[in-house]
């Protein structure tokens, strides 16, 4: 349902669109719209687009919001379709804005350590082209050969590196946004110091296309790191391997990756992808460093050290960089592997990092009342886990039975400190948490901030909002 404040639409919206971007692709049939209907966030219930436009540069976003705005159409950007919470599902009777034709990396400025990108440009192709200069790309997504950047930036998407490069909001230095008005407003440049009125680039990072339409990014580069060393650790229990993400931060250890599997995901993964991991182990965790020769092999022998600390039961390295490549790669399919065992719904919480064990052992408590099927696994080293319900995608009572082990996990989390997303945002997943979380006051404020930045509602309604 669109919001109420957003006023009745207007006719002619589509003719004049086409009159005003007659080569811009726009699908109008339910055949083609279809595919651009839902993310990949299970039991969400999109509604059917008016339309589907594909614009090819910032002129095209302005004469599309221009037009919405003047005929009271909603729009729904959209990248690669790979969110997890349900911020680029279709709205009913609203069009949806992919981004993916805008697909230029527009630089990459060597001298200054930054790259300026369109948004339909995928991570890691933007990883490779920078890896060609000599320099890396830090945020990188599960999904980040199929994710695009604009899709990053309005998740704010974190990855398997964050424990040490931080989330994407931390690898941005400027936008360039389309706001409700079609005005196009540039926030911040190329220099690495800027405190200048307030940060807009972060009011934008994470908004889900809520507050505006990014059009183009200046992301922060670092000097390539040394090849990455890969650890695998197996435990008896989850609660073993929670012992050695303490004892490692406790150590002050910061790895470039610090990722965890339970038994469920485990044996999902190995089923998947014939890996010869142990079966019946009740944990690993994959440590990985990129500090580069003697540097990295001391982390590793200190990662090592703590997981034998917390009983260990084998502690294996890569052999060379391909290995760490396919190991690594192992992890990233985990939700996938999941997939093969039912309808999969990941989810995202966050605890501080001293109580990752208390945060495992509630999920599994929760699993074990519900009688509910849950592969756990995520970023143990910022404390973002990732519990994935694995549920009977024919089962009538399935919807239900989420929903309620949802809230469990969900008040778990907040009970140890923590928040009901570490990365993949609040979309329509987690708006009816929002103000559980944020309180009263402080979701008041984000209603006064969309309010004034689209003031007829029309940019993604429904969404992170309730």
């Amino acid at each position: 349902m669109l919001p109420a404040m957003l006023p009745q639409p207007k006719p002619g919206f589509l003719e004049a669109l086409r009159a005003a971007l007659p080569k811009a692709r726009l699908l109008t049939e339910p055949v083609d719209t279809e595919g651009y209907r839902f993310d990949e966030t299970e039991f969400l219930h999109p509604g059917r687009p008016l339309g589907v436009i594909f614009p090819k540069n910032t002129s095209d976003v302005q004469a599309i919001v221009r037009l919405a705005a003047a005929h009271h159409i909603a729009l729904v950007p959209r990248g690669a379709g790979t969110g997890l919470s349900g911020g680029a599902i279709a709205v009913e009777g609203a069009l949806t804005v992919v981004m993916t034709q805008m697909d230029r990396i527009i630089e990459i400025d060597e001298a200054n350590l930054c790259a300026v990108v369109q948004p339909g440009v995928i991570n890691a192709d933007l990883g490779r082209a920078a890896a060609a200069k000599g320099l890396f790309y830090a945020p990188d997504p599960a999904s980040f050969e199929t994710c695009t950047i604009g899709g990053n930036l309005a998740e704010n998407s974190g990855g398997l590196r964050c424990v040490k490069y931080g989330v994407t909001r931390d690898a941005v230095l400027a936008l360039e946004v389309v706001l409700a008005d079609g005005a196009v407003i540039r926030t911040g440049g190329k220099t690495v110091k800027d405190v200048m009125g307030y940060d807009l680039s972060h009011l934008f990072i994470g908004s889900e296309g809520t507050l505006g339409i990014i059009t183009e990014a200046t992301l922060r580069l670092l000097p390539k790191p040394a090849p990455t060393l890969t650890l695998l650790a197996f435990f008896p229990t989850v609660a073993d391997a929670g012992d050695a993400v303490a004892r490692m931060t406790r150590a002050g250890l910061v790895p470039v990756t610090l990722e965890l599997m339970d038994n469920f995901t485990i044996r999902a993964v190995d089923g998947a992808m014939r890996l010869g991991l142990d079966r019946d182990a009740g944990a690993m965790l994959m440590i990985e460093s990129d500090a580069g020769g003697s540097a990295a092999e001391a982390e590793l022998d200190a990662a090592t050290e703590a997981c034998q600390s917390a009983h260990a039961l084998s502690v294996v390295r890569s052999a060379d960089p391909a290995e760490a490549d396919w190991l690594r790669e192992a992890r990233r399919k985990a939700h996938w592997s999941l997939e093969q065992a039912g309808a999969a719904r990941m989810d995202d919480v966050g605890v501080p990092r001293s109580r990752v064990p208390e945060m495992l052992a509630a999920i599994e408590r929760v699993a074990a009342a519900r009688g509910a099927r849950i592969g756990v696994f995520g970023h143990v080293g910022d404390g973002n886990l990732h519990p994935t319900y694995v549920l009977d995608r024919d089962d009538p009572s399935a919807e239900a039975q989420l929903d309620a082990v949802r809230g469990d996990i969900y008040a778990a989390a907040l009970a140890l400190g923590g928040t009901l997303s570490g990365e993949h945002g609040t979309g329509v997943a987690k708006r009816g948490y929002l103000e559980r979380q944020r309180g009263v006051d402080a979701v008041r404020v984000m209603r006064a901030v969309k309010a004034a930045l689209d003031p007829l509602g029309i940019l993604n309604p429904g969404k992170v909002l309730a």
